[in-house]
């Protein structure tokens, strides 16, 4: 039930505003629909704002861009009709600019919950309604938006978000403990206990759960990452290690890149736009706040404390190699389910209803290193990332697959249950 009311500085995603551009398209509100740019603005802006700004851990940061998204689609869908709003909205009788509507709902949650940025946003808010024509139309969208955001932010007043909600548990083997070098507790544990955004509950999708560290489906796992993901000694090719480096980055800004290229380059007009960004949103920020629940209450040791106290887990089919180094460092959470392959899921799942699972034609920017890379299938989406974390030393499969799985799930909810086409 809904209720009532790492740090990472990408220049080149986070710049660089895009002109405006209309599709001939009818408009319920008159005159011809607008495209996607200021869709794309605040998106953009939204990136800047949570992450280069404000250092948002990087799933944490998921769901304040759902709230931005979801937001701008309620005010461009209470304007312009076609699909139904996320929370209910009043019915616009005159003509309004969801433009404006769609600038002001992203500033207006954006100031809210990151009020250190409030000059930057003036200063972007200023200039994006400067390019629209001065009227009632614009006075109108202002005020829709206004609401769509005020909307917003109250029904998700009390949903959690920051809870005194700690990770406690006695070290034993197969049991999550904080990992070198950094040796930190659970980053955010609050998160896996906070309400979705479209799931019923955190644990709505019952997961499997990890392998026993005494099976032989542990011990095959465990082969894998320590023979593929060491820092030193390692069987990856080249190849392996620059696609490892590739996705040791922000997935979730990442894939509002890449969907911002896919907006533009296809001419959704904006209130597809909006829809597209608030279904890619909302599933990931869903699969990431199900992700952490499964980190919680599975608690399970990552591969950097497995590989080093194999000789603790009963398992014959293991060696302790107390020296050994993922190939970056470990984040400083549990390894199931794997966070990266619960964005990645909800990612590809996405972008597989809105363009199809075998005709992407998805380029995903580069974050950390220099080239980006091109998709045409949600396949090979999933398939190399969930590769590429076990080539960082981060994860055993089942943590991967079980998780893009999970990703999927939500999105294939969250497709099912918002943003509905309205019933004339």
């Amino acid at each position: 039930m809904r209720l009532k009311a790492w740090r990472l500085l990408v220049v080149v995603l986070t710049t660089g505003l895009i002109s405006p551009a209309l599709v001939a398209a009818p408009s319920q509100a008159g005159g011809v629909r607008a495209g996607p740019a200021v869709i794309i603005q605040w998106n953009t802006i939204a990136g800047r704002t949570i992450y280069a700004e404000n250092a948002s851990p990087v799933p944490v940061g998921s769901l304040y861009y759902g709230f931005v998204s979801l937001a701008v689609y309620d005010a461009v869908v209470a304007i312009e009709g076609r699909y139904q709003p996320y929370l209910k909205q009043p019915k616009v009788r005159a003509k309004a600019s969801s433009e404006a509507a769609a600038a002001t709902a992203a500033y207006e949650v954006l100031r809210y919950y990151f009020p250190a940025s409030a000059a930057n946003l003036a200063t972007d808010y200023t200039a994006s309604l400067g390019a629209i024509p001065d009227g009632r139309a614009k006075t109108r969208g202002t005020e829709v938006g206004r609401h769509a955001a005020q909307t917003l932010i109250q029904e998700r007043a009390d949903d959690g978000r920051g809870a005194n909600i700690q990770l406690t548990v006695t070290p034993a083997p197969g049991v999550w403990r904080p990992t070198p070098d950094a040796l930190a507790p659970m980053l955010a544990p609050w998160l896996g206990f906070v309400v979705p955004l479209a799931l019923r509950s955190p644990t709505q999708f019952r997961l499997p759960g990890p392998d026993r560290i005494t099976s032989k489906a542990y011990a095959r796992d465990f082969a894998e990452v320590k023979a593929m993901g060491a820092l030193v000694g390692s069987a990856r090719t080249l190849a392996q290690t620059e696609t490892a480096v590739f996705w040791n980055a922000n997935a979730v800004l990442q894939y509002q890149a890449a969907l911002r290229g896919q907006v533009t380059a296809r001419g959704m007009d904006i209130v597809d736009s909006a829809r597209a960004f608030a279904l890619l949103s909302t599933s990931v920020a869903d699969a990431l706040i199900a992700c952490w629940r499964a980190k919680y209450d599975y608690a399970y040791w990552r591969p950097i404390t497995a590989v080093r106290l194999a000789d603790t887990d009963g398992n014959p089919a293991t060696q302790a190699d107390p020296n050994w180094m993922s190939l970056l460092q470990t984040p400083p959470y549990p390894d199931y389910v794997s966070g990266h392959a619960s964005i990645t899921g909800a990612a590809s799942g996405t972008f597989s209803y809105l363009f199809g699972a075998r005709s992407l034609d998805l380029d995903i920017p580069a974050l950390v290193s220099t080239a980006s890379r091109h998709f045409d299938s949600a396949a090979a989406l999933d398939a190399e990332t969930m590769n590429a974390r076990i080539w960082l030393g981060f994860h055993f499969r089942k943590a991967m697959t079980d998780a893009n799985r999970l990703g999927h799930r939500t999105a294939s909810w969250t497709i099912g249950h918002e943003f509905r086409p309205r019933h004339h």
